[in-house]
Formats: C-alpha cells, structure tokens, sequence
C-alpha cells in the first residue's frame, strides 16, 4: 500500500468512526485541519492551533525604518538611567558578577530569560483576581485588560528570547553548564517570586522594578551596538524573522529590542499612576 492509500485510508476512518457523542462530523472536522508543512496523519491541528497559523503573531512593539532606529539609539544613549531601586541593583549587579560586565550575546540571553518572568507573575495574580471578581462585570474587564497587557509584553519578551537563543547557539558557547542554564532559570525562579509577591501586596513596588529593569535593558542594548560594530556587517534573516520582524542588520535588530524594552518601560511607568485593579 503506497503512502497516500495510507493517508486515505486514515481519513476514511476518521470519518466512519463516532465521536463520544454518537457523531462522525467531529472527528472529520478535526481530521480536516493540519498544520502547514504536516504531511502525515498523526500531525493533525484543532481549529484553535490552526487559527494560529492563519493569524499574524505579535513581534516588533513597533515597526520603525533604519534612520528611526538609529535616531531612537541616539536618544536612549542621551537620555540618563533611572534611580533605580536597590533590589533592581542587586540584579544587575549579580548579572554582572556571574557573567562579566562587558557585553555578549549570551549575558543578554540570559537577561531575556529574566525579562519575561514579571508579565508571567502578573498574569497569574490578575487571573486569580478575576476568580473572585467574575460577578463584577466592569471589574472583571478592567482586571482582563491587565492581563491582556501582560501576555502582549510577556510575548514580546519571549521573542526576544527566542532569538538570543538562536544567536547564541551559531556561536561557540562562553560558559559552562551553570550559568548558561542552572543560574539563569535560579535568578528566574526568584525574581518570579519577588515580582508575585510585590504586585500581590504592593502593585506600585512592582511596576517601579519592572521600570527599572527594562530602562536597564534599553540602555544595554542601545550600548551593545555602539560598541560592536561588527553588527552593522552582519543582516539578520532567523527562524524567527517572519514572527517578530525582518532587518537588514543585526544591529538594527537590536535597536529594536531597544525600543521595545522604553515601550516595556513606559507602560510600567503609566501603571505606578494606577497600580491596583480597582
């Protein structure tokens, strides 16, 4: 039997078999959505999975030309850092005494691991709020918008992730073992935490964390640029590029992850102005 009597074979039982309900039209829906690039018959997608294909993903919080970057470059380098708190200080400083303070792909790996865990804590926090507030309408939506603003940055983040995990792995590898994966998901576990219990008990302290982590970010990313100058040489076209953005450098890649950190900054600067869900 050739593989495609296999295939059709298959789909003919898909169809002849009942469904928990006593009908055949669920599963032949279902065995009717596919993944794009799925061949074989066991790699089926449900129509929630496929509608992920048909929809264009979050990426870039903007989407900015090659003279935009640069001049958003030059204006996070101008523009001083925050004061920032001293548990902000504490991190940073213990990136640096793992890792080194100059700056490398795999330092800035391991702060995108990191980056995401606030928006994660977050949306936890937010959805163990709408439990106790579902009966209240316009509560409960002002608490989803929340939540909607976390998993917007939470996924901007995990982009950012992705692509420093690609980077750094067409290169020879800095470290060891420990503080390339035992270190990172550590200092994550814990920053998880601090950031849950702060916007249970006091929302404001962290928001302000946040901020100062993210200015942080900025900075570092608009400095990486200017000092490797070998990114301007090098275009970036990786797996990811279709889902987050396209540039013709590295270095302008970069400057956008530059922007996206101020836009992650701002966003927690206009919550301190209203940190609570009520």
């Amino acid at each position: 039997m050739t593989q495609k009597q296999q295939a059709d074979l298959v789909t003919v039982e898909h169809k002849s078999q009942p469904s928990e309900d006593g009908s055949a039209e669920a599963l032949e829906t279902a065995a009717s959505y596919r993944l794009p690039g799925d061949t074989g018959d066991a790699d089926l997608a449900g129509p929630v999975t496929q509608g992920l294909t048909n929809t264009a993903p979050f990426g870039a919080m903007s989407k900015l030309t090659h003279d935009e970057l640069v001049q958003e470059q030059r204006r996070t380098l101008n523009a001083p850092r925050r004061s920032y708190s001293w548990s902000a200080k504490f991190l940073f400083s213990s990136l640096d005494a793992l890792y080194g303070k100059s700056r490398n792909l795999e330092k800035f790996r391991v702060l995108e691991l990191i980056a995401r865990v606030p928006y994660q804590a977050w949306e936890h926090v937010a959805y163990v709020a709408l439990t106790h507030k579902a009966a209240e309408p316009g509560f409960a939506n002002r608490i989803f918008t929340k939540v909607r603003s976390s998993r917007r940055q939470q996924d901007n983040e995990q982009w950012h992730l992705l692509i420093l995990e690609e980077l750094c792995a067409a290169r020879p590898r800095r470290y060891g073992m420990w503080r390339t994966m035992v270190f990172p998901q550590a200092l994550a576990f814990v920053y998880y935490q601090l950031s849950w219990l702060l916007y249970a008990l006091r929302p404001d302290w962290s928001y302000r964390l946040n901020a100062d982590f993210e200015d942080h970010a900025q900075h570092e990313y608009a400095l990486l640029v200017d000092e490797q100058q070998w990114l301007e040489d090098h275009p970036y076209d990786g797996e990811f590029a279709d889902s987050y953005a396209r540039f013709a450098t590295l270095a302008d890649l970069f400057r956008q992850i530059s922007v996206d950190e101020r836009i992650h900054k701002e966003e927690s600067v206009a919550q301190l102005r209203n940190p609570r869900f009520a």
